[in-house]
């Protein structure tokens, strides 16, 4: 959606260094923009894209501003606000209300005369649709589950039973919410499948990647607290509880009873294992698994960057060494020498 530079400035609060009657109709990276684009600087390594920019104005900090060639909409957190401009540019595209013939929907279901049910939807008994709601084609909601106002499930999203989503949520395609936990008791004879009892309680605002699984509790609920953001191939096992603002890039996985919680970040392939306890604050890098309980906000690391195969196989190789090494240590302490 056009709109000019001052009304932009004057929306989000942000101070403006250029003609307020340029008009902005797009979104671009620094390196792409074009005399109608809007762009953002707010990692000083792309400095040098700054200079060369073709955009029409930059949302950056006060720090940059001498370095940019164009209007400049002036930012304490330039990709915050970037952000707010840019869903405001690029509105998500509208729906009309409606239930496609082809749904099928249970007579005990209820649903906003507001709500969007596209093709080949499924909506089991006593599930409810908000107002606003967009549900997209290919869909299947089960019985017991309950889709607040202004939610978009964007296509083939699967939810299996007594599911709660909270206010202006978003699952992506192929998300899965409130499959069977991987419950399981060994006997001598095999396995039983111990019954998953429990459902799945996600809070407002929140947004899930897609071919993300949120597996229902086995006897109490699973929670997604408000906020949350799970990225795309994500696993969250039942009975875990995610706090408030978090976020996990694609495929972490949170083994099962596991609490985190709010405002942590998970770095991409992080994890958790079972029934650990993650205090508020807390970052785990890339390829990190969380095995006992955290209670200090901080940053947490654990995982091998790749390098040349021959200095890991060295390094390995030094590694299966260690044992011999320990061992002529203690002999020599013993030794006294």
């Amino acid at each position: 959606m056009p709109i000019r530079l001052g009304e932009l400035a004057a929306q989000f609060d942000c101070e403006l260094i250029g003609d307020p009657d340029v008009t902005i109709d797009n979104v671009a990276g620094l390196q792409n923009a074009g005399p109608a684009s809007l762009s953002f600087l707010s990692n000083p390594r792309f400095r040098e894209q700054l200079a060369a920019t073709g955009a029409a104005a930059v949302v950056l900090r006060a720090e940059d501003v001498d370095g940019s060639p164009t209007a400049s909409l002036v930012s304490d957190n330039p990709y915050a606000d970037y952000a707010r401009m840019a869903g405001v540019i690029h509105p998500p595209p509208g729906f009309a209300a409606g239930i496609d013939t082809s749904a099928v929907i249970s007579p005990t279901a209820e649903i906003s005369p507001t709500a969007h049910i596209a093709a080949n939807v499924s909506i089991g008994e006593r599930s409810t649709i908000g107002a606003n709601v967009y549900v997209g084609p290919g869909t299947v909601i089960g019985p017991d589950c309950n889709i607040a106002d202004d939610c978009r499930l964007i296509a083939n999203v699967t939810l299996v039973r007594d599911v709660r989503l909270g206010l202006r949520g978003i699952l992506h395609p192929g998300v899965v919410i409130g499959a069977d936990g991987f419950g399981n008791a060994m006997t001598p004879a095999g396995w039983i499948k111990v019954p998953q009892l429990g459902g799945v309680r996600i809070g407002d605002d929140v947004e899930i990647g897609a071919n993300t699984t949120v597996d229902c509790g086995a006897i109490e609920d699973t929670v997604i607290e408000d906020g949350v953001r799970i990225d795309n191939l994500c696993m969250i096992a039942h009975n875990a509880h995610i706090g408030a603002h978090t976020a996990m890039a694609a495929m972490s996985g949170i083994a099962g009873s596991t609490t985190i919680g709010k405002r942590c970040l998970f770095a991409g392939h992080s994890g958790a294992v079972g029934h650990v306890n993650i205090c508020d604050d807390v970052v785990v890098s890339g390829k990190a698994v969380i095995s006992k309980d955290i209670t200090e906000p901080g940053v947490y690391a654990g995982s091998f960057t790749a390098e040349p195969a021959r200095e890991w196989s060295r390094k390995v190789a030094r590694f299966r060494r260690l044992d011999q090494l320990v061992d002529r240590v203690r002999k020599l302490e013993k030794s006294g020498k």
